[in-house]
């Protein structure tokens, strides 16, 4: 992850935190809160992403930090329900 470049940026990174810490004291057992994805920010969309690119890895996209993480465990969980995975 960069070093945040601004105040703005400095910020945004602390709610996505604390948004995604959050979500993983409510969902304590869903796959985003015991292997913990990243979180990035692109443009207006969030992405959780275990892995080191969409390609290669388990990714959730949304339009909010919840969101994404909820498509990161729908995603996780059908990985490992998909046999050819």
């Amino acid at each position: 992850m960069l070093l945040p470049v601004n105040k703005a940026e400095e910020e945004q990174n602390a709610a996505v935190m604390a948004e995604m810490e959050q979500y993983c004291d409510e969902y304590p057992r869903s796959p985003a809160a015991v292997r913990r994805p990243r979180i990035m920010v692109r443009g207006r969309s969030f992405v959780a992403l275990l892995g080191s690119t969409l390609e290669d890895g388990t990714a959730g996209i949304g339009t909010s930090v919840r969101t994404a993480l909820r498509a990161f465990d729908i995603q996780y969980s059908d990985a490992l329900k998909d046999p050819r995975a």
